[in-house]
């Protein structure tokens, strides 16, 4: 399956899955200023963009109180949203793609949304994910990549204590993970990369971009 643009209506998306502190934030980041085979890479960070709502610090969705307790109520205990909570999903994604000016053409890099399978489907009119990426790390290495940050991403989350790190890498154990065997049975392709406690982001994109090479080469080959 290569990666070409879906009808309207549907972003045309690669989905980054991975546990807390596996590097999907710097390889995002790497995704959006690097682009992927000639395609614009936006690099949509659902935890940031969370963050920035709860604090209220500059530009962004007009939402309720109700919404904002929604969302800082997620923000201190980890709760995952819910099929409830799909009307803010969509008003803050709206959002972001309006303010960074998203085209057809462009690759919405999805970080953090969706995050169980209920949610991945309740955004299928939404969001068409044309690859997974997922980040592959014990708990050993997560903890240890925090401490070095080689991804430069880690600084400044009052969110890192050993409890709220445990807490994540459990929810993603029981709920996110599943989402790798989602979209493969949907016949999605997927880039596994088994993450050490120094790979950098560049490194990541580097094994993303022969993967999707590869796989080019033998459509057309």
């Amino acid at each position: 399956m290569s990666l070409t643009t879906r009808p309207s209506g549907r972003w045309p998306s690669i989905l980054l899955v991975g546990p807390t502190g596996a590097g999907k934030t710097p390889l995002g980041r790497e995704l959006e200023a690097r682009g992927l085979r000639g395609r614009r890479c936006v690099h949509f960070d659902f935890g940031a963009n969370l963050r920035a709502a709860a604090s209220g610090q500059g530009a962004g969705p007009d939402l309720t109180p109700g919404e904002l307790a929604v969302i800082r109520a997620s923000l201190a205990t980890g709760a995952l949203f819910e099929a409830g909570d799909l009307p803010l999903i969509i008003k803050i994604l709206s959002w972001f793609t309006e303010s960074r000016r998203m085209t057809s053409g462009s690759l919405l890099i999805l970080n953090g949304l969706p995050r169980h399978r209920a949610q991945a489907e309740a955004l299928d009119a939404t969001i068409s994910v044309e690859r997974v990426i997922s980040l592959e790390a014990d708990a050993a290495v997560i903890r240890e990549r925090m401490r070095q940050d080689p991804g430069r991403d880690r600084a400044g989350r009052g969110d890192d204590t050993i409890e709220a790190v445990t807490r994540r890498l459990a929810i993603f154990g029981q709920r996110t993970a599943s989402l790798v065997d989602h979209y493969r049975e949907r016949g999605v392709p997927v880039t596994t990369i088994p993450v050490t406690a120094t790979m950098t982001a560049a490194e990541m994109y580097g094994q993303v971009e022969r993967s999707v090479q590869e796989e080019h080469s033998e459509e057309f080959g």
